[in-house]
């Protein structure tokens, strides 16, 4: 009888001693790295009025990066009217309808592709909306599209990336693909305009990489 108790009490100790050991090994085991997504919006629609020498108007289609949707509440990132693309942060440039900003967005434009690009920029590279001053150039190197004057097709700029700080102050970078619907590969004059494809990381952390 004292042997088969000895020989139990044994059993139950190296079991304690196994899942003690166990629980442990648990405690001190590195998180999983979170995988960062490439998402992509299709046919995000930007009508405006006026154009052809009247003034361009109608409201801005907002967009949140970490919702990956548009919205109508001031928790947006960007958003879109015509070519025209502004930011949640600074003050207004002086547009019809534009909304007021609330957040504490910027952007910084960085050469490159989508997955090349994995590190936030310097903060001293971000810019805000201002007056008469767009965070998203709207001509230059850093405009997003080119137009051709002969076409009038508007082709989006390949190898700019745009690293959004968001509303809130976490990050995402995206790359605009088109502008045109469905994202036809050679857009012509019966490709319907004002439809943005782009795609887009969102980092919800405060990491500063991608």
């Amino acid at each position: 009888m004292k042997n088969r108790f000895t020989t139990s009490f044994l059993k139950l100790s190296l079991l304690a001693v196994v899942l003690f050991t166990a629980s442990c090994n648990n405690d001190h085991d590195t998180p999983a790295a979170v995988v960062l997504e490439t998402k992509t919006v299709s046919n995000l629609a930007a009508p405006q009025t006026g154009g052809q020498g009247q003034p361009d108007g109608g409201a801005f289609t907002k967009f949140s990066f970490s919702e990956n949707a548009i919205v109508t509440n001031d928790n947006w990132d960007i958003a879109f009217r015509g070519t025209t693309i502004i930011v949640n942060g600074g003050t207004l440039i002086g547009l019809a309808d534009e909304p007021v900003r609330t957040g504490t967005g910027a952007v910084s434009i960085v050469s490159g592709t989508l997955g090349v690009v994995t590190t936030i920029p310097a903060v001293g590279t971000f810019a805000q909306d201002a007056a008469k001053t767009y965070a998203f150039p709207t001509s230059g190197d850093n405009a997003w599209y080119d137009y051709n004057s002969t076409t009038h097709i508007i082709s989006a700029k390949a190898g700019k990336v745009f690293v959004v700080k968001t509303h809130n102050g976490k990050y995402a970078k995206f790359e605009i693909l088109s502008y045109y619907k469905d994202a036809p590969a050679t857009p012509g004059a019966n490709s319907v305009a004002r439809n943005f494809t782009f795609k887009f990381v969102y980092q919800g952390s405060s990491s500063a990489t991608f």
